[in-house]
């Protein structure tokens, strides 16, 4: 029984813990009472074993109010060793008291520690009766960055006074029967119905309802400048087979789609049968983001000077989305999009003023954009691939580098800085024909110098942006055949992968480096998300999947059983983590003026994003670990 000054200081550490560590400071007021009144405070000297395999079936949550704790877990069976650090605010030994059984891990105290100590039966107790807490006890780390996105949700749209997300499903915007018609229908009586219903647009059904065709007011001024006839039925002068989503699809998904196709309406259905058309203000009404406008500005761009106007709402957008609840996979794919968008209509507009055509040519994109990662900080990293057809290789090469530099230029204007590498295509080196891009990558896969496997890192993660996309993909699933027939370069490139440490250390929280302004930080890209770049592109093309964007080749990796689930749900949620950690640090620097870097002082995180960032480090040095009993390194 504890003493009453021993009560006291129970309850002061813990109401002072609970107000700053998630998930304790959503528990109810009576689950916290409840917690402390059962609970222990206990106190480790450094050195001292708080916990080990030997004293049985786990008695006791242990919840650390202050101090680090050293976990070392021997292998077993075909999970390896482990050694790891836990501090303030973290517990175990979860897994075990929920498995009702012996820890398999030893726990030090790696400094004087003093714990809250949960029995068993109280554990259980406030396991049943909170949510919120049964939740983290069962996902958590990963119920936390929940809580983080929702936080900046609600942060971001406090600002723009919105109220909805883009996780709305298409189903809830449907108001009422769309308007729709058979093929046999005049374009005039079509027409009357839309006037009738004041809508913008009309589905062509067959006798199943299943839609086979679109017609806008868009046709129909497009039928009236060329002077069509409107008593001609409307299966002629339709858009045949329309794109359609399914009603339990996310309105971010027809967003995407939008823009990507330059639609104004998207047909909804359920199990293929029309139930709707949602239209862009529909979808504008519910987010407030103008993303088909911005990519339709920049696809319009007359000049550089209007597609650099066009780019300079891209960080508005992005500050939207996020506000919206669109998750870091979902704005890196509008990033995406209107970057593609952009870089297509620069080679647009420098072609357009060239005084002859260029030769045939593909634009290929390397790097974060050749994976689809960028984010607000970006530099070019592209090539060309031309077929030469009977012309000589270097003659036509000589031609397509002065275009290469004008487009390399209008890419700066417009926020893509010129590469310092020179990992451009008005490189001469990165301005080949197919037979020449094989070569280069054949020396690259033959000879594992230091030089080519630096080139690997850029060149392996590639895509086609602009041209002959066909050509692009055949070339990318040549290189992809090539690597995963030559084991001796995989492991080279594996080896290559444990040079790049994830910053986090053994005796203090992580590892950082000293800027110019004395402030200690740390590199989120090249510390954080470079160790699962790696990771995922080596083994992605050891068992030749041809997919450059690395949350999708851990995916991918998963299908195939190279990853577990697990491993892999764990591996994506740190990458999102990371990813979000950057953009919102994108977005500070933004709104203060500063230049945007990925170097981030880890001492200006809250308790909840550095415990979750140090689970995403340790997620990465656990994914290195896979790699080196891989590949026997």
């Amino acid at each position: 029984m504890s003493s009453e000054k021993e009560t006291k200081t129970i309850e002061q550490a813990g109401r002072d813990f609970f107000a700053e560590h998630a998930p304790f400071d959503r528990l109810t007021l009576a689950q916290r009472e409840a917690f402390l009144e059962a609970a222990e405070l206990s106190t480790f000297p450094e050195g001292a074993v708080i916990l080990e395999p030997s004293a049985g079936r786990v008695r006791h949550f242990h919840l650390i109010i202050s101090g680090r704790v050293l976990a070392e877990r021997a292998a077993v069976g075909n999970d390896e060793a482990e050694q790891f650090e836990l501090e303030e605010g973290d517990n175990f030994p979860m897994a075990a008291l929920l498995g009702d059984r012996p820890t398999r891990t030893v726990y030090k105290a790696a400094t004087p520690v003093k714990c809250l100590r949960l029995p068993r039966r109280a554990f259980a107790k406030i396991l049943a009766d909170s949510t919120v807490f049964r939740d983290y006890c069962m996902r958590g780390v990963s119920s936390l960055l929940d809580q983080v996105q929702q936080n900046i949700r609600q942060h971001a749209a406090a600002n723009l006074g919105a109220d909805s997300t883009l996780d709305t499903p298409l189903g809830d915007l449907i108001t009422g029967e769309p308007v729709a018609c058979k093929a046999t229908l005049t374009v005039r009586e079509a027409v009357e119905q839309m006037h009738a219903r004041k809508v913008g647009s009309i589905v062509v059904i067959d006798g199943r309802k299943k839609p086979i065709g679109m017609f806008t007011l868009h046709d129909l001024r497009a039928l009236i400048a060329a002077k069509g006839e409107l008593d001609v039925p409307i299966g002629e002068v339709m858009v045949p087979e329309p794109r359609c989503l399914s009603s339990d699809t996310y309105a971010f998904e027809a967003v995407v789609e939008m823009a990507r196709l330059h639609i104004r309406h998207m047909i909804v259905v359920e199990k293929k049968k029309l139930v709707g058309v949602i239209s862009e203000r529909d979808i504008f009404a519910l987010q407030r983001i103008d993303i088909v406008h911005l990519t339709r500005a920049i696809s319009a761009a007359k000049d550089a000077d209007e597609l650099v106007v066009a780019r300079a709402n891209v960080g508005q957008l992005i500050d939207a989305m996020m506000a919206h609840g669109a998750d870091v996979e979902q704005i890196t794919r509008i990033i995406t999009l209107l970057n593609d968008r952009t870089v297509a209509r620069a080679i647009e507009l420098c072609i357009d003023a060239e005084k002859a055509p260029p030769p045939p040519f593909t634009w290929i994109a390397f790097g974060s954009e050749g994976r689809s990662e960028q984010t607000r900080v970006t530099d070019q990293d592209n090539g060309i691939l031309f077929d030469p057809g009977d012309e000589p290789t270097d003659k036509v090469r000589e031609r397509l580098l002065p275009l290469a530099w004008e487009i390399n230029k209008v890419l700066d204007r417009c926020g893509f800085t010129l590469c310092t590498g020179n990992v451009m295509a008005s490189n001469p080196k990165l301005c080949q024909s197919f037979a020449e891009w094989e070569g280069t990558f054949r020396k690259m896969i033959g000879s594992a110098t230091p030089e080519n496997l630096l080139h690997s890192t850029i060149y392996f993660d590639f895509r086609p942006v602009w041209g002959d996309m066909e050509a692009g993909e055949a070339l990318h699933q040549r290189v992809v055949t090539l690597a995963a027939e030559n084991s001796v370069f995989l492991h080279t490139l594996a080896g290559n992968c444990m040079a790049i440490k994830p910053p986090l250390g053994m005796f203090r929280d992580f590892v950082t480096e000293k800027d110019a302004d004395s402030v200690h930080r740390l590199d989120l890209k090249v510390r954080g998300l470079t160790p699962f770049v790696d990771a995922g592109r080596v083994l992605s093309l050891q068992a030749g999947i041809a997919e450059s964007n690395t949350p999708a080749r851990i995916r991918l990796l998963a299908e195939q059983g190279v990853l577990s689930k697990v491993d892999a749900g764990a591996f994506l949620r740190s990458i999102a983590f990371i990813q979000l950690l950057r953009m919102r640090e994108h977005q500070r620097q933004a709104a203060a003026g500063e230049p945007m870097h990925n170097r981030l002082d880890p001492e200006q995180l809250n308790p909840m994003d550095r415990r979750i960032l140090k689970e995403a480090f340790r997620e990465a040095r656990r994914l290195q670990k896979k790699l080196e009993v891989r590949f026997q390194l």
